[in-house]
């Protein structure tokens, strides 16, 4: 073997270089964002959110079929209630036969096929009297053609370099909104007020809220809490929409994930290395909306049975328990496997709802032990180390005296480990089997295929 020997000056210079080096990415890794400005409504802090899909909830596809069925979502422990939007759809350029939810024709006025106005404020007061909130789903991106603003004020809505409108992606059915127009946002920050004032709602899920600039939103939030405190949910994974506006964003990326595991496309290392990203990246007090379904996934990608294997269930634990909001859609709790239909009347089954108690159990256990509410913020998230951390994932969240450990088998098949950290030693009690459980450092375990353990500690 040969030795090379550097003259003192240029190993000087290449021991400086590694050092730049490697402190630009120890600054890289440790960078945060610095906190956000929002501050989250009170009820928020615990909540468990429902996707309610009006058309397909029930045969009749009304606010009137759905009002029935909240005693239960109540039961089952949800505090905010997400409805798809309720506004008339477009008939120019229509998708299918009911067309979109997302083709806007009127921002002011209700679906018909879903009720009428009193309808709708008679739902949100149902649902305010069983103690719970309301959000509607926003479309802030594009319209309908046949959208009354889009005849009165063309200037409203975006040109390419033809002079041609625009639609978005393959959304033919849409144009898009021009946000350099500044009467436009006067125009879409009045709308929105006008539900807040004229039916009480509690706030908005904004669709493709990446696609409309942040200053916009900024802005946005500001006016709208002037009528009333909201919450505000972005269909978006844009951190920087969290500063100022948001209090909530999708967490697509771990979405993902979760779908690559599954397929064996990932290993459980990949949760870990997420949420140090997030952690770093996201504005303090964030919240990222952790789901394993909702009406995009269901419809165009598979229900959660096709994408996450055997493991629907264990997935649903970990994005119950991981820092961030649970999303349920409607139909998960009676393990509806289904592709719904986006453009037509496609009901779902609802048979015997065979995870409500599943559902119920996560659910309270989010509700009452604080290491699990939602956000990181004063609480702790630590992985458990095992001696097969690529197919197990299990870790332990704090806060307080509030102390809850989570061990997940995220595959088909049987796997013998052993826990090689002392962190979670302690008694804890099995929520799902409902029994006392020991954890120590060089304990062995025996888990099943997608095996899910839940403890908290008492």
């Amino acid at each position: 073997m040969k030795h090379i020997l550097f003259p003192i000056a240029s190993v000087i210079l290449i021991a400086a270089c590694i050092f730049v080096v490697a402190c630009a990415k120890k600054k890289q890794v440790k960078q945060i964002a610095p906190p956000s400005e929002v501050r989250h409504i009170e009820w928020s802090k615990n909540a468990v959110i429902y996707e309610a899909n009006i058309r397909q909830y029930s045969p009749e596809g009304t606010f009137n079929a759905f009002i029935g069925d909240l005693p239960r979502l109540k039961s089952l422990g949800i505090d905010i209630i997400w409805v798809m939007p309720i506004n008339p759809i477009g008939e120019i350029k229509r998708k299918g036969k009911l067309g979109s939810y997302y083709s806007v024709r009127d921002y002011r006025a209700i679906n018909p096929e879903f009720g009428n106005l009193e309808d709708f404020k008679n739902m949100v007061n149902e649902v305010h009297k069983l103690g719970m909130h309301i959000i509607i789903d926003w479309v802030p991106n594009h319209s309908s053609w046949d959208n009354k603003v889009f005849k009165e004020h063309p200037e409203y809505y975006l040109k390419d370099t033809s002079g041609k409108f625009v639609s978005p992606y393959d959304w033919t059915d849409v144009v898009r909104f021009n946000y350099k127009n500044p009467g436009m946002r006067k125009w879409m920050i009045e709308t929105m007020k006008f539900w807040l004032t004229e039916t009480g709602i509690d706030g908005f899920r904004c669709d493709v809220a990446h696609m409309v600039p942040i200053d916009f939103w900024d802005s946005c939030r500001m006016e709208l809490d002037k009528v009333k405190p909201i919450f505000f949910l972005a269909e978006a994974d844009k951190p920087e929409l969290h500063a100022k506006a948001y209090d909530m964003s999708y967490d697509w990326k771990f979405h993902h994930i979760m779908n690559q595991i599954a397929k064996e496309k990932k290993t459980a290392n990949a949760i870990e290395k997420h949420f140090a990203w997030a952690d770093s990246i996201y504005p303090s007090g964030s919240i990222l909306m952790e789901f394993t379904s909702n009406h995009d996934e269901n419809s165009w990608s598979g229900t959660e049975f096709e994408r996450l294997d055997g493991g629907a269930q264990t997935f649903a634990v970990l994005a119950a328990t991981v820092p961030g909001m649970l999303l349920i859609y409607n139909g998960q709790e009676a393990a509806f496997n289904k592709r719904l239909r986006f453009f037509e009347k496609d009901t779902i089954k609802w048979d015997n709802f065979v995870y409500t108690d599943f559902y119920k159990k996560l659910i309270a256990l989010k509700k009452q032990n604080q290491a699990l509410w939602n956000g990181t913020e004063g609480g702790s998230f630590q992985r458990i180390a095992t001696t097969d951390n690529k197919s197990i994932f299990a870790f332990i969240r704090n806060k307080n005296d509030s102390q809850v450990a989570v061990i997940l088998n995220l595959t088909k098949k049987t796997r013998t480990i052993a826990i090689t950290s002392d962190i979670a030693d302690g008694e804890y009690f099995d929520i799902f089997k409902s029994k006392q459980m020991t954890l120590r450092k060089f304990q062995k375990l025996v888990l099943n295929p997608w095996q899910y353990i839940v403890l908290e500690k008492k």
